[in-house]
């Protein structure tokens, strides 16, 4: 069946004059050169407020750190109001940097990029219009009924859109913003200059091959045809676990920009947390246990941990998956050697965990005794979870202001840092975000027993 366009135009209207009013709608600059001006407009923001600055401390009498100078809460505001309103791989980036490679960046800097993982504008009217044209024709809007123009949810590739399908099935739509997939490039150069530039990266740190991997992983993100089928295959994998539902994939209506999905109505999941301790405890579990069955037994892994990924249908008690943009495969051999890790992690075997780092492709051999003694350490401790026998209770412990300790320690082995491999910076970050999830929901998980049955 295919619904009369009438009454979608009245509720186009309407929705279009909501969006008018909308402070978070901004068109998102498509072409390199719009983008290329956002962020010199950015470069040229910091630069003023670091003048300023340092001028009124030298008024005052004082030596201000150059870190100092350029991290002021204006231009604090200024770099994550910039990234937010373009979008795209330049707001992934400093989502990315923000929860990677927190140990390099000053706490600062961490600070306000974690600041984008929540801030997000939407397209204006005409911008959006535009694209959904792109997609479908001129006459777009006869393929939908109750085209919801105001979005339910905005991030850095795309925002998402309800509606009705041609056969009535309730849908949204996973639109892209316009010119994200041909800026990826030019986005990540840009911002990785400008960090460096700004003197916010320590000296010495090649992170050229994690650019590199960052370039490629956005690039796959931009696809939307590649995540259709990304979406296809975790729902046949988890056809058979009633734990969990994942979209179904609105195959003819699928564009490189728009991504329909049928609408699983649900809600956050941070509503877990008003759940009985034996719900939440489950829950978490769950999505602990799939995250190992990714990694060690599909070596295909949805490595975006947002928490609005995941949702709670509590009607059925079921988790609701979203999002496999960021899916990454591994090779066999990563696979294996975080196998090894995890079973020194288990035994508690500091010189073991050492060398499967290593095997990983972390760089320590070469560092004197004491930075060595200081990863070791450290590696003990971020993996404890694993060498606890039985729940471990994620809402008690004071894992990360222990973390935060040493990571004031490693401060003063600058010499030694290197970057990560881009394996484990994408891996990481994944087990970061459900750990923080179950630390959020204060979940009690046996983390070591759903490990012991992959290694």
């Amino acid at each position: 069946m295919r619904w009369h366009s009438l009454t979608y135009n009245r509720g186009w209207n309407s929705a279009l004059e909501n969006l008018l009013a909308d402070k978070k709608s901004r068109a998102v600059p498509a072409s390199r050169v719009g983008r290329l001006g956002r962020m010199a407009k950015l470069a040229g923001g910091l630069a003023g407020g670091f003048i300023a600055e340092g001028s009124r401390r030298l008024a005052q009498g004082e030596r201000p750190r150059a870190r100092d100078m350029l991290l002021t809460p204006g231009n604090a505001r200024r770099l994550t109001d910039e990234l937010a309103h373009m979008r795209g791989a330049a707001m992934k980036m400093g989502q990315m940097l923000s929860m990677e490679t927190g140990e390099f960046l000053p706490p600062e800097l961490t600070d306000i990029l974690a600041r984008l993982r929540s801030d997000g504008f939407s397209m204006p009217p005409k911008q959006l219009q535009q694209t959904m044209t792109e997609a479908y024709g001129e006459d777009w809007e006869e393929l939908f009924y109750g085209f919801d123009a105001k979005p339910i949810a905005a991030a850095s590739i795309g925002q998402v859109h309800r509606a009705y399908a041609p056969d009535g099935r309730e849908i949204v739509l996973k639109i892209q913003y316009p010119g994200v997939a041909r800026s990826i490039d030019s986005d990540v150069d840009n911002i990785s200059g400008l960090l460096r530039v700004s003197g916010l990266l320590p000296e010495g740190i090649d992170i050229k091959p994690l650019l590199a991997d960052a370039k490629e992983q956005l690039r796959d993100e931009a696809d939307y045809l590649l995540e259709a089928e990304h979406l296809k295959t975790y729902g046949e994998a988890l056809a058979d676990d009633d734990r969990f539902l994942v979209p179904e994939v609105i195959e003819d209506l699928v564009r490189e920009q728009v991504l329909p999905m049928t609408y699983l109505a649900s809600e956050p999941i941070e509503t877990i947390a008003d759940l009985p301790q034996e719900d939440r405890d489950r829950l978490c579990s769950a999505l602990m246990e799939l995250m190992l069955l990714e990694f060690f037994g599909w070596r295909m892994v949805q490595t975006d941990p947002n928490f609005a990924n995941y949702r709670y249908k509590s009607e059925t008690g079921q988790l609701v998956l979203l999002d496999f943009g960021a899916t990454r495969y591994f090779k066999a051999g990563f696979v294996n050697g975080y196998k090894a890790l995890v079973r020194a992690a288990i035994k508690q075997d500091g010189k073991k965990l050492i060398k499967a780092t290593e095997k990983l492709g972390y760089v320590v051999a070469g560092a004197n005794d004491e930075y060595t003694q200081l990863v070791e350490q450290v590696l003990l401790m971020a993996l404890e979870s694993l060498a606890y026998d039985g729940a471990y209770d994620f809402g008690a412990t004071d894992l990360p202001a222990r973390l935060a300790a040493y990571t004031e320690s490693i401060q003063d082995f600058k010499e030694f840092w290197q970057a990560p491999p881009t394996d484990a910076v994408f891996f990481h970050r994944k087990i970061g975000g459900i750990f923080m999830l179950a630390s959020r929901m204060k979940a009690r998980v046996n983390i070591r027993e759903l490990a012991q049955r992959w290694v």
